[in-house]
């Protein structure tokens, strides 16, 4: 490939990259914090976060629960996080004798007390299965938190708080999604952790 269409197509992807995060700076300041707060809350009433997606949300939901369970930037106690993509065992056994719209509701049904949050991913916001576990975590009790983007769907519709990234590209609404974890995972850890709290 010729050096200068690589270097404009770098450009135009790290240009698209922030201009999504520039535009979540004017849309969804206060619904991040808003995320950090009630994971805090959850945290510290003993509760636990529960993070689930399909495909790359899978791996955001595995990625964030494990910087709260680890550490994000902190030394400090493991967090009470737990993502529901892990176990493939399950995951199998539930989409072949249920299917796989209820691969993640009852894991939900299994695990979850009104303590606890709720976090589904979905890029569309349309995914059935994570809609099925955050009305189940509702149904239950639980505080529930969507990531979307596009127009939000019905995922973000059903939840108690909805981060919806203003993107229709999914890898934007992924680059969004991640960079959005980690504030949490931040805030979270500050909160928790920090001298004086």
């Amino acid at each position: 490939m010729n050096d200068n269409l690589i270097n404009n197509s770098i450009t135009e992807q790290l240009r698209a990259s922030s201009d999504v995060k520039l535009a979540m700076m004017k849309s969804q300041i206060e619904i991040i914090g808003q995320i950090a707060a009630c994971i805090s809350q959850s945290l510290k009433a003993g509760g636990k976060a529960i993070f689930f997606g399909n495909g790359g949300s899978a791996a955001d939901a595995q990625h964030i629960a494990s910087e709260l369970v680890g550490r994000y930037k902190m030394e400090r106690p493991a967090m009470r996080a737990l993502a529901l993509t892990t176990n493939t065992s399950l995951l199998t056994a539930l989409s072949n004798d249920y299917d796989f719209d209820h691969v993640f509701v009852r894991q939900v049904q299994g695990m979850t007390k009104s303590s606890d949050i709720i976090v589904g991913i979905t890029t569309s916001g349309k995914s059935i299965n994570v809609l099925n576990a955050l009305i189940e975590g509702s149904r239950l009790g639980a505080k529930t938190i969507c990531f979307s983007g596009m127009d939000g769907g019905p995922c973000a519709e059903a939840a108690d708080i909805s981060l919806v990234v203003p993107s229709s590209d999914v890898p934007r609404i992924q680059e969004a999604h991640i960079t959005v974890g980690h504030i949490v995972c931040h805030l979270v850890e500050e909160e928790m952790f920090a001298t004086g709290s």
